[in-house]
């Protein structure tokens, strides 16, 4: 099944060509969430993960929080980079997937820095008792603006935020009466995003649409 991206498929390619390769268990988990997995699409695939991989490698985070689990194979790109005693608290309201993403978190060596939570978001988020270095959302996209206002406060200066999708199938440059829901919802998390003075951002135009954002106060 083919990813949503907004570039073009030959681009996309070439990118990927030229980007880090997949490691043998993110290929493997790739293979096996597109053989076997209802909504494949939503699998980050080699190109975001490299990017996320790098992004976390640079920042070195204690604590990476991630809101949307699925197959597991983000918070395997986002732990590579993780400093050394650090975790990663991955959410996810399925929990049919666990067994696979244990697997491969175990494959991976890192089984023991991912800490998986089961529930919704806005109600886990509360419980976790960390102060994160390193978001990621990819989640149900009406809730993206919730969790950036819950989070906010408790970011250190410098934490970064990465959100997928924000492009969301190029629909967000439509007028709003063509947009799905989706579209409408991450239109106006786009929009909330310029307008806040707290945070520096930009919107890379991989896959889905990336936006990178910065706490600056």
């Amino acid at each position: 099944m083919e990813q949503h991206q907004i570039t073009s498929q030959a681009i996309n390619e070439y990118a990927e060509q030229y980007s880090q390769e997949e490691s043998g268990v993110l290929k493997s988990l790739n293979e096996a969430t597109l053989a076997n997995v209802r909504g494949a699409q939503m699998l980050s695939g080699a190109l975001q993960g490299s990017f996320l991989s790098i992004i976390s490698k640079l920042i070195k985070p204690k604590h990476i929080l991630e809101l949307g689990t699925y197959t597991g194979y983000s918070a395997i790109c986002l732990a590579q980079g993780l400093a050394e005693g650090g975790t990663l608290h991955t959410i996810d309201t399925d929990d049919s997937l666990q067994q696979m993403r244990q697997a491969y978190w175990k494959e991976a060596g890192l089984e023991q820095i991912i800490v998986q939570h089961i529930g919704a978001a806005a109600e886990v988020l509360p419980k976790i008792d960390v102060s994160f270095d390193l978001v990621f959302i990819d989640a149900d996209k009406k809730n993206y603006g919730l969790y950036f206002d819950m989070l906010i406060d408790t970011l250190p200066l410098g934490a970064c935020l990465i959100a997928d999708n924000v492009l969301f199938h190029s629909e967000v440059v439509l007028a709003e009466a063509e947009q799905s829901k989706s579209a409408q919802s991450m239109h106006a998390f786009n929009e909330k995003i310029k307008a806040s003075d707290r945070v520096e951002q930009v919107i890379l135009p991989i896959r889905d649409g990336i936006s990178l954002i910065r706490k600056i106060k």
